[in-house]
């Protein structure tokens, strides 16, 4: 797995593991860099270790170049001395250092172009480590939002799904709503009541104000059929 793969799924951990645990998230995003930059670091060190085998085969190779050309230059030496039989043994060694040098080249430059996408690739995580660093503010707000949103779609869920709490404020207002109309109701008949009542007063007394009035006015008629004299006459009515 690539460096920068590894580092993704470390950050996406730390992001998921923040939204399902409900921890806080700029703990989280803040932890993820930290472990995201550790990486970096390993990532450093093992890159590190491959250009030092890059250059660990060049060495090797640079070795077997130079042993190459100095048993060529011996077995020319030995030809000028006319020794040929040591000048074919010079050629043979020379063979085997080239032989030798040939493997050490072809592993020396798969090693380099190894070590060249290495370099590239830590360039690459480098580079998304310092964007996730300039965008973590704009995370942890997202994340937030997020957590608010879903709280508020939870009280509104809550809410929808009971509503027996309503109901019963509802119940209570609509019984206070009765009471305060059935108070009423008996505040106005006792007003009603005191009302009759007094209006049976006046009734009565006018009632009997007009009784004495008839038997005044009939006293006074009696009076006037009776002879002058008669008993029942007062003295204002004798005649000088």
């Amino acid at each position: 797995m690539g460096f920068f793969s590894r580092l993704k799924m470390i950050f996406s951990s730390h992001i998921n593991s923040a939204l399902d645990k409900a921890e806080d998230p700029e703990k989280m995003l803040n932890q993820a860099i930290l472990d995201m930059n550790t990486q970096l670091v390993e990532s450093k060190k093992a890159v590190a270790l491959a250009i030092a085998d890059e250059k660990k085969l060049e060495r090797e190779m640079n070795v077997y170049l130079a042993r190459s050309q100095e048993w060529e230059r011996k077995a020319i030496l030995a030809v000028k001395s006319g020794e040929d039989d040591l000048a074919k043994e010079a050629l043979l060694r020379k063979q085997e250092a080239d032989n030798a040098g040939f493997q050490y080249k072809k592993q020396w430059e798969a090693q380099r172009d190894s070590v060249q996408k290495l370099k590239e690739s830590l360039k690459e995580l480098q580079r998304k480590i310092e964007e996730a660093q300039r965008n973590k503010n704009l995370l942890i707000a997202r994340a937030k939002r997020a957590e608010a949103q879903e709280k508020i779609q939870q009280t509104m869920t809550s809410v929808s799904n009971n509503k027996s709490a309503f109901e019963a404020f509802d119940r209570m207002s609509q019984k206070i709503d009765t009471m305060e109309a059935r108070l009423d109701a008996e505040k106005e008949l006792d007003a009603l009541s005191e009302d009759m009542d007094v209006e049976k007063k006046f009734a009565a007394l006018e009632k009997n104000n007009t009784s004495a009035d008839m038997l005044l006015e009939d006293l006074k008629s009696k009076m006037k059929m009776l002879p002058q004299g008669s008993a029942g006459v007062t003295s204002e009515e004798t005649p000088e």
